[in-house]
């Protein structure tokens, strides 16, 4: 095992109430190596079929992301990890400063943030001919402006140590079908090295993970016979292919890797 010296380091994740999603397995994994995890997330109300969450599919996925963090918790709480939970809305200015309020009372520090939380949209309107303002506004709000709204904070309350990681997509330069969504993600990249260039002098990383097609439970039997023939290594990504990736972005080790997009994509999307 990989000693990523990452034990007693405060890492915020949002994103994180999907039990199988890419922020939960994160928390995780960074329980796992003896880090005090800060999950943040927010419920997502879509409309799904009770009868087909015992499966991989949409209707699995947005039950997930409509609920709270409950089942991550019991997870963490087997683990006797060291956590704290919050409830919040990242694209929301004051409530940023809340989140970050708390994890300051509780541990005193921030080493690692994690901007995983990300929306998209489901009902088809994402594409050039049917883009509304509603759908442009509400992807950005949350996906850039909560990203660098949270990173933001991070930066004003910075220690001597700080890891920064972003998660986009391997898709977002081309990315029909969903504009908006790849749009984000790109700017998302184009944050990533910016902030990197400024933030070089405070001793603090900025990396970017950009996951191909992850099995979060999003993805059903039909798509994934699908999607596999894209991807060279012949098998869906996992959340903990990306989670790995991530800790080491957060160790000690990538201490001189900065302003890096990383595709985690077994090749897809190259």
């Amino acid at each position: 095992m990989v000693n990523y010296g990452l034990k007693d380091r405060v890492a915020l994740i949002t994103g994180a109430n999907n039990p199988q999603g890419i922020g939960a397995t994160t928390a995780l994994a960074f329980a796992r190596e003896g880090a005090k995890v800060v999950l943040v997330y927010k419920k997502v109300s879509r409309p799904f079929d009770k009868d087909k969450t015992d499966r991989n599919g949409p209707d699995r996925y947005y039950a997930a992301n409509a609920g709270d963090a409950g089942a991550v918790e019991r997870r963490l709480k087997e683990m006797n990890a060291d956590y704290l939970i919050l409830e919040s809305d990242i694209s929301n200015e004051d409530a940023v400063k809340e989140i970050y309020s708390a994890v300051l009372e509780r541990y005193g520090k921030i080493d690692i943030l994690v901007n995983n939380a990300a929306v998209d949209d489901e009902n088809g309107f994402d594409t050039i001919e049917k883009i509304t303002q509603k759908v442009i506004d509400d992807t950005f709000a949350v996906n850039v402006r909560g990203s660098i709204l949270m990173t933001r904070e991070l930066i004003n309350h910075h220690g001597d140590y700080g890891r920064i990681i972003n998660i986009s997509t391997d898709a977002s330069q081309v990315f029909a079908g969903q504009i908006t969504y790849g749009a984000s993600k790109a700017t998302l990249e184009a944050l990533t090295r910016s902030i990197a260039l400024e933030v070089g002098k405070y001793g603090i990383t900025v990396n970017c993970v950009a996951p191909g097609p992850t099995q979060t439970g999003w993805i059903d039997a039909e798509l994934e016979k699908a999607v596999i023939p894209l991807i060279p290594m012949g098998k869906l990504i996992q959340p903990e292919d990306i989670a790995e990736t991530i800790l080491f972005l957060a160790s000690e080790q990538a201490r001189m890797l900065t302003g890096q997009v990383i595709k985690v994509s077994g090749g897809h999307a190259l």
